[in-house]
């Protein structure tokens, strides 16, 4: 019994040490009056798996992907099972264009210039809310610093 116990233990250990590997920081935007809560890729790495195998994220919960360099970034959904809108933003957090994006598909979504950062919501999120080019998402000078 003591053995299994003792395996029990060493298991969770190393799974809680798996979940923290992969645990993004989080930052809260604000559009409008609207407030989503946005875990943060800011490495390489994390913006490598972004939502990756992910089979739900709340209604107002997305992921901020923060990029080292201003640069016309592209995304796509490889392994990706949510269907997604992806905002290009420039660095002070305005809307350079909108892109929707379906689950499992390996087409580019580009920025239409020279984008700072990525914001992933659900499919429709930010047309269903009447915002589009130009719109300002506030908070995202509180994102990490990319590395």
């Amino acid at each position: 019994m003591h053995i299994q116990n003792s395996l029990v233990l060493m298991l969770l250990a190393v799974s809680h040490v798996a979940v923290a590997q992969y645990a993004m920081p989080q930052v809260e935007l604000t559009v409008g009056m609207h407030r989503i809560e946005a875990e943060v890729a800011a490495t390489q790495e994390q913006r490598a798996v972004g939502l990756m195998r992910r089979t739900e994220m709340a209604p107002q919960h997305g992921m901020l992907f923060v990029f080292t360099q201003d640069a016309l970034h592209c995304m796509w959904m490889r392994n990706t099972l949510l269907p997604l809108s992806v905002a290009f933003l420039d660095r002070n957090g305005k809307i350079i264009n909108i892109e929707d994006m379906q689950p499992q598909t390996e087409n580019n979504h580009c920025a239409a210039g020279n984008a700072r950062y990525a914001l992933e919501m659900n499919l429709g999120w930010f047309k269903r809310r009447g915002f589009s080019v130009g719109t300002s998402i506030a908070g995202i000078e509180k994102a990490p610093f990319p590395r």
